[in-house]
Parts: structure tokens; C-alpha cells; sequence
């Protein structure tokens, strides 16, 4: 794991940077239906079966998440309490499974949240990583975010976008929990996550096999504007036992 100094503090409404919702007042807030974008990315080469895909119940999409259990998602806190999920598919309005929301819990202070699914899923989990890793480890972000840069812009992409990105120094990403957080690259400085990826996930290879490092949480340039500079990553790892105590 890099070398982090804790930053002390609660995570702040910076986080709309890269979500399509407001900060939720309670842990029964649902978001609202957003254009969601990964800007400068490319159509997913895969299916990923740990992808989720937060939704209302008409089926709107809200925010990325990460299958960890059969029954449990990770993503971030300020995406509120989704109707439902769609797991395990490159379309967001069709394929893999669809089950409700049940619970949500939150972390105390961190912009990472658990939701635990009615029903379980048959897609494959993804386990979480030992670490998230050193300054210019090899990554890539998911999610169906739009895919330009100002908020608006753009309709949704139905089709899953994906980009190859790198963890670099927490130095390049404004009020970074340098603990807690990853600082992300934005390839060629014009690509990045935007409104609608918030809490889907970031992940790196080991050994031939994805694993999950980061659950994407705001703009680390504070611009309202995407893929203008790096993007700041709940770090994961770092909060698996907290993870393991309430997903079991």
C-alpha cells in the first residue's frame, strides 16, 4: 500500500463532482436518475459480473457498484439507497440480474456504503484486493458515467464503458484523504470518470484475475467539469474489515 498521512474529517458535498445525485440527508435518500459517463473511455471488452448498475425502479440508472457477496454491493455513500441493482451485464437496461435493495449501511465516515440485496445473484463476486497498491500501479475504471465532459452535455450511454488508468500521487488530488483515498491518473489529461460512475469500481490485475481496490467518489481538481484532472477513489482495502464485519 502507498504511504498515506491521515487526513482527519468527514467527506464533503465535493463528491457531486463525479455523481449524478445530491448528497443524501438520510440513509433512505434515493438518487435520482442521472446521465451516466466515463469520458475518453472505450465499449467494455468483457462482462464484467461483479458490474452493478444502481437503478429506480423504473430502472433509471443512479450509480456504479461492486458485487463483493452474492448478495452484497459496494459503493459509494453519497449514492443514497438505489430501488434496485443490475448485476453482470454491459447493458444497463437489459441482461444479468435484477434484485431489490433491502438495506443500506453506510460508513461513519467515509464515502463508502454497503447495500444488501433481497435476493441473492448467480454472478460472480469480486474479491477485494490486499491493497490498493504503490504510486503508478496499473488500473481500470467501469462504469456507465457519461461519456462527456460537461455535466448535461451528453445522454447515457446504455453500453458499459471501461478505461485504463494508473494510481499516482496523492500530491495531484485536492483535499484527498491520503489514508483513505486513491488519487487517480487522467490518461492523456483529458479522460476520466464523470456524473454517473460515482461508487462503481476501480480495479487492478493479480494474477490474471480482477480485483477491487476502488469505488469512485469525486473530481480531485474540485472542477465541475470531468477529466480536467484526477479523480479521487474510496480506497477499498483499506476498509475490509469494516467490510467483513457487517457483509459477513
Amino acid at each position: 500500500m502507498k504511504a498515506r498521512s491521515l487526513l482527519a474529517g468527514l467527506f464533503v458535498a465535493a463528491a457531486t463532482a463525479l455523481a449524478g445525485v445530491a448528497i443524501p440527508t438520510s440513509a433512505s435518500a434515493a438518487p435520482q436518475d442521472v446521465e451516466p459517463l466515463i469520458v475518453g473511455g472505450r465499449p467494455a471488452s468483457q462482462v464484467y459480473s461483479f458490474m452493478a448498475s444502481l437503478q429506480s425502479s423504473s430502472g433509471g440508472h443512479s450509480c456504479g457498484g461492486s458485487l463483493i457477496r452474492p448478495n452484497w454491493v459496494v459503493t459509494a455513500a453519497h449514492c443514497g439507497t438505489p430501488f434496485q441493482v443490475r448485476v453482470g451485464t454491459t447493458n444497463r437496461t437489459s441482461g444479468g440480474s435484477v434484485a431489490r435493495v433491502a438495506q443500506r449501511i453506510a460508513h461513519p465516515s467515509a464515502d463508502l456504503a454497503l447495500l444488501r440485496l433481497a435476493t441473492s445473484v448467480p454472478q460472480a463476486p469480486i474479491a477485494l484486493a490486499a491493497s490498493s497498491g504503490p504510486v503508478g500501479t496499473a488500473t481500470r475504471i467501469i462504469g456507465w458515467g457519461q461519456t462527456c465532459p460537461v455535466r448535461g452535455g451528453c445522454g447515457a450511454p446504455v453500453t458499459l464503458q471501461e478505461l485504463d488508468t494508473s494510481i499516482v500521487s496523492d500530491s495531484r488530488c485536492l483535499g484527498i484523504r491520503a489514508s483513505t483515498e486513491i488519487c487517480t491518473n487522467n490518461p492523456n489529461g483529458n479522460s476520466g470518470a464523470c456524473y454517473g460512475d460515482s461508487g462503481g469500481p476501480q480495479v487492478k490485475r493479480v494474477n490474471g484475475v480482477w480485483q477491487l481496490i476502488g469505488a469512485t467518489s469525486r473530481s480531485g481538481n474540485g472542477s465541475s467539469v470531468c477529466a480536467t484532472g484526477p479523480s479521487i477513489y474510496v480506497d477499498v482495502p483499506v476498509f475490509a474489515s469494516w467490510i467483513a464485519a457487517n457483509a459477513g
